[in-house]
């Protein structure tokens, strides 16, 4: 009886004895050979069992654990009222013409304000009013007579609005502040009254899943690879690292959702085609509608120019700056230049940097003006997979400590961190983080296929109170 040939060991497969130990196509067994796949090789490679961790700690999530807090909410949506400002200012705005200050009639005195702008100018008022353009011609003027959106100023000096000195023509857009009141002897009180607006915010929780899912006889599958990852799962079964990222890049999700969130506009392409999406104001998006944005950060002067524009705002001492890499080392350039000459330059208390020491270039704190910052890399701006593969924002200016606000399910004033996340929860259900298993593996009871399933969900917004004093860095 001959050799059974399917097996790969005959004629040119066979394998002859050498008189010398040395290696040859004849003595040895081509594991790449089709023919002899699924035979153990004669000489084992020197394997590394473990995976190279190439690119580090990968999580991308941290930001709101260090800047926010998390608490708990039972309704559909979370609202809150801010307070406006207590003076009455116009600032003429060239975007809109529902917003522009015009000087009407200037020989009369009479302005106008675009529609969307309220007229709570009163008759004895006292304002100052300014070009728009260059705010070098300004004028002290009298309140004579207010009707709907126009109102009439009368100058204290004998310049008019369109002569002398002070020169205002027709159609010139101005700015005006109400710096006070004056009445003659005897007269009647000031007619109207000024009541406290009520600007309300709101933003509604989204819901956010993910899933994982394997056969139930590859759970018992090992393979040569030990895997550990951020997670904390290890083994040889491949399929504990699937699991073990899907949970982590889940908890990433959860904050850049909450970061990146945009609100579904009518008519839009998510309104159009998918039904109850409704989208949430992520921080991004409530600073650009409600915050401020600077561009090109660049040097010290730019800096000065963002310190004028808090004390515009709330001027809150302590500000947190999260930034990519690049904006980073610009703030410390930046700062090292103040203190290159410490005798003739600026000292930072904040890390004690003296004459006699050597000088820490890596600033992670500063005092500039009447402010504290203190700067921190934000790793989502320098993560090629986050939006750090973008480079249009380069970090963003938080205030430290709470603001005073009104809440409407409690009804009374509460304090509450600037930024914070609201997720949903009650006494039967909490939904800030949720997994489960379902399936033949790992569940507390088998129903349905021979799988593994693990689901996660959670249902949460993002609150910005207080937006005015948040400033985006972006790139041009």
């Amino acid at each position: 009886m001959g050799f059974n040939t399917s097996l790969g060991l005959a004629g040119s497969y066979s394998l002859s004895p050498m008189p010398s130990p040395t290696v040859s196509d004849q003595n040895y067994i081509d594991f790449t050979s089709s023919t002899t796949a699924g035979w153990a090789q004669q000489y084992l490679p020197e394997l590394y069992e473990q995976e190279i961790e190439r690119y580090g700690n990968r999580s991308i999530s941290g930001f709101l654990q260090m800047v926010g807090a998390e608490m708990p909410m039972s309704s559909d949506q979370v609202i809150w009222s801010e307070q406006n400002r207590l003076h009455i200012a116009y600032r003429n705005d060239d975007v809109t013409a529902n917003s522009t200050v015009v000087v009407t009639t200037a020989a009369s005195g009479l302005c106008t304000l675009g529609s969307a702008l309220s007229n709570s100018m009163r008759v004895g008022n006292t304002a100052l009013i300014t070009d728009a353009a260059t705010g070098l011609k300004t004028l002290k003027c009298y309140v004579s007579a207010v009707s709907s959106q126009t109102f009439t100023l009368k100058p204290y000096t004998q310049d008019e609005l369109n002569s002398g000195e002070v020169t205002f023509a027709d159609a010139d857009k101005v700015n005006i502040f109400v710096y006070g009141s004056e009445f003659a002897k005897g007269s009647a009180s000031m007619s109207g009254e000024l009541k406290p607006q009520f600007t309300q915010y709101n933003n509604r929780p989204l819901i956010i899943k993910d899933h994982f899912k394997i056969d139930g006889s590859d759970t018992a599958q090992i393979g040569w690879v030990e895997t550990t990852d951020e997670s904390g799962a290890s083994g040889y079964s491949w399929y504990l690292k699937s699991a073990g990222e899907t949970r982590m890049r889940f908890e990433d999700y959860l904050e850049s959702m909450m970061i990146e969130a945009e609100l579904t506009e009518a008519s839009s392409g998510v309104a159009d085609h998918v039904s109850n999406v409704n989208g949430s104001e992520g921080l991004f998006a409530a600073v650009t509608s409600r915050g401020n944005i600077f561009e090109d950060l660049a040097s010290l002067a730019d800096f000065d120019l963002v310190l004028k524009n808090l004390d515009k705002q709330g001027a809150i001492e302590e500000n947190m700056l999260y930034v990519n890499r690049s904006l980073a080392l610009t703030i410390d350039d930046m700062v090292a230049g103040l203190n290159a000459n410490y005798q003739g330059g600026a000292s930072f208390g904040v890390f004690s940097n003296s004459a006699d020491m050597a000088l820490n270039l890596g600033f992670s704190g500063f005092r500039r003006g009447s402010y504290d910052f203190y700067k921190s890399d934000w790793k989502y701006l320098n993560d090629a997979a986050g939006r750090g593969g973008f480079g249009d924002i380069s970090g963003i200016l938080v205030p430290a400590g709470t603001s005073s606000v009104y809440d409407q399910s409690m009804g009374k004033n509460i304090k509450r961190p600037f930024l914070h996340v609201r997720y949903r929860a009650s006494q039967t259900d909490d939904r800030r983080m949720k997994s489960w298993v379902t399936g033949s593996v790992g569940s507390a009871s088998y129903i349905g296929d021979d799988i593994m399933e693990v689901h996660y969900l959670s249902e949460r917004c993002l609150v910005v109170q207080g937006a005015n004093n948040f400033v985006l860095l972006k790139e041009s």
